[in-house]
């Protein structure tokens, strides 16, 4: 239901109820509403706005009592219409600036440090994506002979990660070979991406006179198969689990059992996250908007982040629903913001 069509009355009920809700967790009366909304109208009249909201489903009468608790339904409404986003203060922004890693680091360093402070911030469960280490620029290059043609590929990419590949070659390349292909390469293709270099490499080894063949001669294998894709897995990194544990709507044991299974496979958070980072902006789902059973009992705030305008991946929180969201919203975005500062600072290294 748009916002648009309640009335003023109406509005300030729900959010008056959803506000008490978030702040103690148990149902609001009509009488408490009364005191809260500072509306001038009767208990008999707050009671049938109640009904109202009711029969929409944005709230809804957990057991006999009187009050009243938002629906999911409701908090999406509550979230898009009914409160008004301020900047993160400048003493939290100050904390994350502090805290994130000042000097050089790789970023599944900085990544980790990340989850940590949002879930140190919120008390929720802090995760991030790892981009893949393709999507950093290379650094350098250097390749050492082992026994039976195999050779060790050292990659460094522009955020300090180095990655290790060996590669078995038809016949060995001795030390002189080695080190003209490394000269070469990192002439050639330092700064640039893995795909870039795989496509580049590809348009050279069709041209029969090519540089890189007169240059490299055997070794042309060689550099095919240091930049061949490697693989890689996607990660997701998630930091203050136990902190869910903690929260009266997610104590349930069966349902603390499917979300920590959720956390530690992170087949399904990944495909959520993914889904997130395609997307500017935050991101927000609020129980089974995610699509994943796992998730029917919480809310999920992301934002994406990235570097030399390329989206790498989404942070965010995975707390109950009943969380401050005019906070938590704020928090994340700023943290995605810092983040993607960092690593465009960790870029311009290069």
């Amino acid at each position: 239901m748009p916002a648009a069509d309640l009335d003023a009355r109406a509005r300030r009920l729900l959010r008056t109820l959803i506000a008490q809700y978030l702040a103690d967790g148990e149902p609001v009366g009509s009488r408490t509403l009364s005191r809260s909304s500072g509306l001038d109208v009767s208990p008999a009249t707050i009671r049938n706005i109640m009904a109202d909201l009711e029969d929409a489903g944005l709230v809804a009468s957990p057991h006999t009592s009187a009050g009243r608790v938002p629906t999911p339904r409701g908090l999406r409404l509550f979230v898009d219409s009914l409160i008004e986003l301020q900047p993160l203060p400048m003493d939290e922004m100050a904390r994350l600036r502090r805290e994130l890693p000042p000097g050089p680091t790789t970023t599944r360093d900085l990544l980790g440090n990340v989850s940590t402070l949002l879930s140190a911030m919120t008390r929720f469960a802090g995760v991030v994506t790892v981009p893949r280490q393709a999507d950093f620029p290379l650094r350098h290059i250097d390749f050492v002979a082992l026994p039976d043609a195999r050779v060790l590929v050292i990659l460094v990419f522009s955020d300090n990660q180095v990655q290790n590949r060996i590669v078995q070659l038809a016949k060995p390349l001795d030390g002189r070979e080695l080190e003209q292909a490394a000269n070469y390469l990192n002439s050639q293709f330092a700064g640039l991406r893995l795909d870039d270099i795989r496509a580049h490499l590809l348009r050279e080894l069709r041209e029969a006179s090519s540089e890189l063949r007169q240059l490299l001669s055997s070794a042309v294998e060689l550099a095919a198969a240091s930049f061949a894709p490697g693989g890689e897995s996607d990660d997701v990194l998630v930091s203050g689990q136990t902190n869910l544990m903690g929260y009266s709507e997610l104590a349930n044991l069966e349902r603390l059992r499917e979300l920590f299974e959720a956390f530690q496979k992170k087949n399904e958070l990944l495909q959520l996250m993914e889904v997130c980072a395609k997307a500017p902006g935050v991101r927000l789902f609020i129980g089974e908007e995610s699509g994943f059973a796992a998730l029917d009992g919480c809310s999920v705030v992301t934002a994406s982040y990235g570097a030399q305008g390329r989206v790498l991946g989404a942070v965010g929180v995975i707390g109950p629903t009943r969380m401050a969201y005019e906070r938590v919203i704020p928090v994340v975005q700023a943290t995605a913001g810092l983040l993607s500062d960092a690593l465009n600072r960790v870029a311009t290294t290069l």
